[in-house]
């Protein structure tokens, strides 16, 4: 992963987010977040800041784990840069613009990490099998390589709208949360039908029904609400 590019890292002073790494500092409790479908509404490969739509409750939510001292940290898959459709510029541009936007209500992200790369449909060296597209856990790796005293696994979480995102969450060893905003819904629906989950529950006393996530919420709102009780 090359982390100068694929990291951006922001706060609300624009100062960088992460403590010195000389500092003796306690491992930090982080909310790791998808992007797409997760906290902006599902745009075919979103790259323009006038196509942002944020998902209703997103920036409650983000400031709520702001407010409880969380590091709130988004993971995000972006193919189209490999696909050739925009460039990892773009990505970055939108991912200031998202914070700009979210500070308008009080809220931030503490930084953003994506994988540019596929291994079927990509262009020159984004053409690759790497460690960092989910549901492997690269970047949740380079995360806590540059957070100075790590992350506190049994105080952290994965919410997404994909099973790749729980699924990367549990590889990394934290708890994840299936949202039903994005492809949530569908996927929840399906599991369901197949009697895989429990109808009647939706927090984490699910996990024995449903080995996949955690807990399910129909929003990142939602989410934020389950881990915050």
């Amino acid at each position: 992963m090359k982390k100068s590019t694929h990291l951006q890292n922001y706060s609300r002073e624009g100062t960088a987010p992460f403590p010195d790494k000389n500092e003796e500092k306690a491992p930090a409790r982080v909310i790791f977040l998808d992007r797409d479908g997760t906290m902006n509404e599902e745009v075919n490969y979103l790259h323009r800041p006038e196509d942002l739509r944020m998902i209703p409750g997103t920036a409650e939510a983000v400031r709520m784990f702001n407010e409880a001292g969380y590091q709130v940290i988004v993971i995000t898959n972006q193919a189209g840069v490999a696909r050739g459709y925009y460039t990892e510029a773009d990505v970055e541009a939108l991912h200031a613009y998202m914070n700009e936007v979210l500070e308008e209500s009080g809220a931030h992200v503490d930084a953003f990490y994506y994988c540019p790369h596929h291994p079927e449909h990509g262009i020159g060296a984004y053409k690759t099998v790497c460690r960092c597209r989910k549901p492997n856990i690269g970047m949740f790796e380079a995360a806590e390589r540059d957070l100075p005293g790590g992350i506190d696994k049994s105080r952290s979480f994965m919410i997404g709208d994909k099973l790749i995102d729980t699924e990367a969450g549990h590889r990394f060893g934290i708890r994840s949360i299936l949202v039903g905003t994005g492809y949530g819904a569908e996927i929840r629906r399906a599991q369901l039908a197949a009697g895989k989950a429990d109808a009647g529950k939706s927090g984490p006393e699910e996990s024995e029904a449903c080995r996949e996530y955690d807990a399910y919420a129909e929003n990142l709102l939602e989410a934020a609400k389950i881990v915050l009780a």
